[in-house]
C-alpha cells in the first residue's frame, strides 16, 4: 500500500469545497494508496508535464507517483478549472 504526502498548497482545500467534497476526495485518496493504478478511479496521465490526475467531481487533485518509495504526492487540490494553472 502506498502512503499519501502532501505539498504545502495540497493542504489547504479551497474555502468554498464542502464538507461532501472533502470526504469524497479522501475517500478517493484512500482508494488511490491502496491501489494507484486501479481502473474503478478516473486518472489519467498529465499531458506537457509530470504526473496524473485524479477526477472527483468537478474537483481535480494533481498528484505523482514515487514507485520506488510507494508514495502518492499530492501536488494539488482544486477545481476542475483552477487546478491546471
Amino acid at each position: 500500500m502506498y502512503r499519501v504526502s502532501y505539498k504545502r498548497q495540497a493542504t489547504r482545500l479551497p474555502a468554498r469545497m464542502s464538507a461532501v467534497d472533502r470526504k469524497r476526495i479522501l475517500t478517493a485518496l484512500e482508494q488511490l494508496a491502496r491501489s494507484p493504478r486501479s481502473i474503478d478511479l478516473d486518472t489519467k496521465r498529465l499531458e506537457g508535464r509530470n504526473g496524473f490526475r485524479l477526477r472527483v467531481g468537478g474537483w481535480r487533485v494533481l498528484y505523482d507517483l514515487d514507485d520506488d518509495r510507494l508514495i502518492v504526492l499530492v501536488l494539488q487540490i482544486g477545481s476542475r478549472g483552477d487546478a491546471y494553472r
